[in-house]
């Protein structure tokens, strides 16, 4: 896919997430503004520690402008990522889910908000129960989960010329097979996890709001998809997979333009750790810092895996692509 074709879906899947986001934003704002004479002014918009005793409020107007404020500048940030980064199906689907996912926990916290002041004089007397705070964050997740499996997949794109000559080789013969498999796995993202996992479990118990134990619950589906990964070489390219099937991705051996070692720097380059979005639109699996495997590939697109050993994993990918050309 070339830079031009790309960004044809790019912009599309940009257009449409935003729209869809916009929509259910403007839906929520118009429902909790034919509320207005029901609710008290200001609204309280935060309530604090283990007391739940609201201690942050605002006017109506305020809260919707700010609240559509937030979501715009959202949108605006993923399109951006789209329209200049958004060569990769995967890049493409972060950017719809992350999108659709904004808007719709924009609209939640609108309603949560707005609903549960209803009828009250006084916005001191107001409460937020943490199932209806906890239901506001993962609901959004079910339309942001259909919005990136309705993005589709890349086209398969052959590379057009050969392999870079200076690209490592393996010295295999003729027909000879091989097939080159290591497992990346750990690193200080896990950590990070775990301490999260840790903090947000301990803030739900001592603030005895149940519902909230299902963010480390979450967190631990997250973090097992995230930092455990097969990285896979043979004949039909690199395949990358999380040990429990999703996510993954796989490169075509005859997309390969050069397979190589390189250095990664995970928060610099990257800005943390599991499957992330780089420096120029370069999607990496990413668990550590160190050297990793660096996939080039037809329509400007590359892919980096940090794992051990990949000097051979990209000497075997370059000899099997080479093999691809003939």
């Amino acid at each position: 896919m070339t830079t031009h074709s790309w960004r044809a879906p790019a912009r599309k899947t940009a257009l449409w997430s935003t729209l869809a986001a916009l929509g259910v934003l403007a839906v929520t704002s118009a429902i909790v503004w034919t509320w207005r004479n029901d609710l008290p002014d200001p609204l309280a918009t935060h309530w604090g520690g283990r007391s739940s005793v609201p201690d942050d409020f605002m006017s109506l107007d305020l809260l919707l402008f700010s609240t559509a404020l937030m979501v715009v500048l959202f949108c605006g940030l993923f399109g951006a990522i789209a329209w200049f980064w958004g060569a990769t199906a995967a890049t493409r689907r972060m950017v719809a889910a992350s999108t659709v996912w904004t808007g719709g926990l924009g609209g939640a916290l609108l309603l949560l908000t707005a609903g549960s002041q209803r009828g009250l004089q006084d916005a001191h007397q107001a409460t937020v129960r943490g199932w209806a705070v906890t239901a506001a964050i993962v609901v959004p997740l079910v339309p942001a989960i259909a919005a990136a499996l309705l993005v589709p997949g890349d086209p398969h794109e052959p590379a057009g010329g050969p392999v870079a000559a200076d690209a490592p080789r393996l010295g295999l013969t003729g027909d000879e097979r091989a097939v080159w498999i290591r497992r990346a796995d750990g690193g200080p993202g896990l950590v990070v996890g775990g301490i999260a996992v840790v903090v947000t479990t301990l803030l739900a118990v001592l603030l005895r709001q149940w519902a909230l134990l299902v963010v480390p619950v979450l967190l631990v589906v997250l973090f097992t998809t995230m930092f455990a990964f097969t990285v896979r070489v043979d004949a039909t390219g690199l395949t990358v997979r999380s040990l429990v099937g999703w996510p993954g991705t796989h490169v075509p051996a005859d997309e390969v333009q050069r397979a190589s070692v390189t250095e990664v720097n995970a928060v610099r380059q990257f800005g943390g750790w599991g499957w992330r979005l780089g420096r120029g639109g370069r999607v990496g699996v990413v668990l550590r810092s160190g050297t990793g495997l660096l996939v080039e590939r037809s329509g400007g697109r590359s892919l980096v895996v940090t794992v051990d050993d990949a000097v051979t994993g990209a000497a075997l990918l370059n000899t099997l692509a080479d093999r691809t050309r003939n």
